[in-house]
């Protein structure tokens, strides 16, 4: 009876070990979300200007290119492996953002804050112990979902439904591609190199 009763225990005790946050995995959460912050600025100042100029005839076509802005998110939740990694780097990335200055100003930070979550939902429905393509490219999904709706009651309130409505499935299924399928196979290049051997995603790879 003792062996028997000991056995989930000893599992439980050893899936928080799996889930609890390190140092490593801290120091590198942090550093993925100022790359990433970099990136976010680029787009928001570099990118972004040009694609909304050239989309002034359907202005929600310009949400092909949202997810950019969430790679962040995905990335951190697929590279760190652990509960909140996706809502800490994506709101990091997001704060950073706002000290390197966009013309977006301080909202960012709300949109980081949302974002994230939308990817953290997908892999906590998951219990953080999926994260294949489909999972990934569900949590980019998702977070560009959240993207539009958010970004259609913060900046095109004045555009009419069939418009927001559009632009919602762009950012949707812009997330779904470049910061969800993109940067899953973004990570299966980084877990070839064994770069990421000190985490556990570095350790599912060898197994």
């Amino acid at each position: 009876m003792t062996q028997l009763s000991s056995t989930p225990t000893g599992t439980a005790r050893g899936t928080a070990r799996t889930q609890s946050w390190r140092v490593v995995d801290i120091v590198v959460a942090a550093v993925l979300a100022a790359a990433c912050a970099v990136i976010f600025w680029m787009w928001s100042n570099l990118l972004y200007p040009v694609v909304s100029t050239a989309a002034v005839a359907y202005p929600p076509s310009a949400g092909l290119i949202s997810g950019g802005w969430l790679v962040a998110g995905t990335l951190g939740a697929l590279i760190i492996r652990k509960p909140g990694a996706a809502l800490f780097c994506e709101l990091l990335a997001a704060v950073l953002e706002g000290f390197l200055g966009t013309h977006f100003g301080w909202t960012v930070v709300i949109s980081g804050l949302v974002q994230g979550l939308g990817v953290e939902l997908v892999f906590l429905l998951t219990r953080y112990r999926r994260f294949g393509l489909a999972v990934a490219t569900a949590a980019g999904a998702l977070s560009g979902l959240f993207l539009g709706v958010s970004e259609d009651i913060m900046y095109n309130y004045e555009w009419a439904l069939d418009q927001k409505v559009v632009y919602a499935a762009l950012t949707t299924l812009s997330g779904a591609v470049i910061a969800g399928a993109l940067m899953w196979l973004v990570v299966r290049a980084l877990q070839a190199t064994g770069v990421l051997g000190a985490l556990a995603s570095g350790a599912t790879r060898r197994r």
